[in-house]
């Protein structure tokens, strides 16, 4: 077994000229929640992106369960099969059901029969609140409704990891209860997540780890209550006495 689910080693990234992430060394074990915090700019969405090979990084290695994933010779669908990933716009497909919506990585990438999909997919839908919702298309559901569907999607596969990438961004504030919510409830259930957020609150109140990048380096990180309450370095204490007023 790995020592560690996630383990990422020195990794650079580079957009052109401009170093985005400048070595950053994390590690996340099995059933851990590892919040992201920073300005925007500060690598968090180019950091998850690179995991699931969205983006390849310039220097360093990541390791999935064990896998070194940025090895040129590995194949990225393979690693993306065992990865959920939710971006803050929600990404369905409008001319899909939603029930379709969710069934379509069982059946596309992990060959799982039509009927067994379905009732996954269904079950999914009826712990998420949405089973009478299945045959309707995304267009029909309010933001957090798709946001739901999206979650409920990258988490039908029983992957190792679960990539969230500020997803209540992009909702009106009265829909991120209900989202976050349900990132509470695959916490209890033990799924190993990897999220970046603003939602500070949330971050204290679900975090097993927070981590504080800024400029693509990762400034601190720790506990939520020594990170959020009694942060050590100075641009962590300047970030959070401008998002916590």
């Amino acid at each position: 077994m790995p020592e560690h689910l996630l383990d990422i080693r020195g990794v650079v990234k580079k957009f052109d000229a401009n170093p985005v992430l400048r070595g950053i060394d994390l590690s996340v074990d099995a059933h851990e929640v590892v919040v992201l915090i920073g300005a925007s700019g500060s690598g968090k969405s180019t950091l998850l992106r690179t995991i699931n090979l969205l983006e390849r990084v310039d220097d360093g290695q990541i390791f999935v369960d064990g896998q070194d994933v940025t090895d040129p010779r590995v194949k990225g669908d393979a690693v993306r099969a065992n990865i959920g990933v939710v971006f803050q716009h929600y990404n369905l497909f409008p001319h899909l059901s939603v029930l379709s919506n969710v069934t379509l990585a069982l059946r596309k990438v992990h060959g799982v029969a039509k009927d067994t999909a379905n009732e996954r997919g269904l079950a999914l839908l009826d712990r998420i609140g949405l089973a009478a919702k299945a045959n309707d298309y995304p267009d029909r559901l309010s933001g957090g409704q798709q946001q739901r569907v999206a979650i409920a999607r990258a988490i039908a596969t029983n992957p190792v990891l679960l990539l969230l990438d500020e997803i209540t961004s992009a909702l009106d504030p009265q829909l991120v209860g209900e989202v976050l919510d349900l990132v509470t409830e695959l916490k209890e259930q033990g799924s190993t997540i990897l999220m970046a957020t603003h939602e500070i609150g949330f971050a204290r109140k679900v975090a097993d780890r927070v981590v504080f990048l800024k400029g693509g380096v990762i400034v601190e990180q720790g506990p939520p209550a020594q990170i959020l309450e009694n942060p050590v370095e100075p641009e962590t204490q300047e970030f959070l006495s401008r998002v916590m007023r």
